[in-house]
């Protein structure tokens, strides 16, 4: 397969992917998110969008997300990253049906119209957040179309796994995995992370894995708004935690975790979560997010692309195929590309320990970097006094083959 070369990668670093890096994701749980700058790819001053909450504050008067007025001008680092211009040649997700389980979905919100069926008061997406994240899942950027989703042919069935205000409840979790198994969704995308495991949550997901659906689950929940993630030890968040359900972080564009991120383990995948556009359920206009939910929705849309493609992959392999296709790192980093469209033999170990050969990647190399240059350093110094010695007994040489002697030598007269 033909990869990109490393050059091109490190262009999509620079510019808009680097300073992106800075926009880290948070829960921001305000009335009306603060503006925030989609930095330019040829460094120059960039444009302001609104940012998308993931929660409302719950002790003020309800007041929903207000409808942007702005639009992005170009296509955000994360879906360069995703390569996803060239990934749709490849397939929409048309046929899947992905169960989004947060804040509810707008029906008709800009590029996902005709193809959202929300159960209950989930077609009331207050926050917006949901609505976001189906736009990454499956919108198809309406008059944008560099800004599609992952799955821009997939259908999305909204379920509320939380209260109007974007707070996250177990029951509400439970009643809607179980509907999305009832309903046979495909996927099953969870973008909350409760901090307890539930019996209930935990009879559920193992229901709907029998069914057949791949659940696609938040690692961890964005941290605080007001801080101190640093004082909350790790802990496994749930229903990430269950057996057999793909546990999802969020990544800058050089592969690491956002500072501030909520520490937890058995992160099965990164995707981008930072610096990351999409639509909302009021107006066309578009919004900038990230957080462990804008990762999660960018794997769930690459589930989708592969259970359309391999049909008759069991939940188990379309896990292992977007593990094993992933760039291997310290939490390998999802290549919807290669999990596509690359051959997998029988697996030879636990999902995730097989890797595809040269996947689509774009790797943090800072540390390597700067220690490459501090031996380059070193080795050019010692080059450098190596030759001047050499240069000097040349020079040397060639003074004593004319005559020359310096004073004070055998023949010269002395006193």
């Amino acid at each position: 397969m033909t990869r990109p070369p490393v050059r091109e990668a490190a262009r999509l670093l620079s510019g808009a992917g680097l300073a992106a890096a800075l926009l880290l994701p948070t829960a921001v749980q305000a009335q009306a998110a603060s503006p925030s700058r989609v930095p330019a790819a040829d460094g120059k001053k960039g444009q302001e969008l609104p940012g998308m909450p993931s929660a409302l504050d719950p002790e003020a008067e309800v007041v929903c997300t207000p409808a942007s007025r702005e639009k992005a001008k170009k296509q955000d680092w994360s879906r360069q990253r995703l390569d996803l211009d060239r990934l749709h040649r490849h397939g929409t997700g048309a046929g899947v049906t992905v169960a989004l389980i947060g804040t509810g979905v707008d029906p008709e919100a800009a590029g996902l119209g005709g193809r959202v069926t929300a159960a209950g008061q989930a077609a009331d997406d207050c926050v917006g957040h949901g609505t976001f994240l189906a736009g990454l899942i499956a919108g198809t950027g309406g008059d944008s179309p560099r800004l599609a989703g992952v799955a821009p042919g997939a259908e999305i069935l909204a379920l509320r796994g939380t209260d109007r205000r974007g707070q996250a409840d177990t029951d509400l979790v439970v009643e809607a995995v179980r509907e999305a198994t009832a309903a046979e969704a495909d996927v099953i995308a969870v973008a909350v992370a409760l901090p307890r495991q539930d019996p209930a949550l935990s009879g559920a997901v193992a229901e709907a894995r029998r069914s057949g659906a791949v659940v696609v689950a938040a690692a961890a929940p964005d941290p605080p708004a007001q801080g101190g993630a640093e004082e909350i030890p790790s802990r496994t968040y749930w229903p990430a935690g269950e057996p057999g359900v793909l546990s999802v972080a969020g990544m800058l564009p050089g592969g690491a975790r956002p500072d501030g991120s909520l520490p937890t383990g058995g992160i099965d995948l990164a995707a981008p979560g930072a610096g990351v556009v999409s639509g909302g359920p009021r107006g066309d206009g578009h919004y900038l997010g990230g957080g462990v939910p804008v990762a999660t929705a960018y794997a769930a849309g690459a589930a989708a692309l592969v259970r359309a493609a391999h049909p008759d992959d069991s939940p188990e392999d379309v896990v292992r195929r977007l593990t094993a296709t992933a760039y291997p790192a310290d939490i390998p980093q999802l290549d919807a590309y290669a999990a596509v469209t690359t051959v997998l033999g029988a697996p030879a170990g636990p999902a995730g320990a097989e890797r595809a050969a040269d996947p689509v990647t774009v790797r943090d190399t800072s540390a390597a970097d700067r220690a490459t240059g501090r031996a380059t350093l070193f080795v050019l110094l010692g080059s450098a006094a190596v030759l001047s010695v050499l240069w000097a007994g040349f020079a040397l040489t060639r003074a004593r083959a004319r005559g020359w002697r310096p004073a004070g030598a055998a023949g010269t007269p002395t006193e």
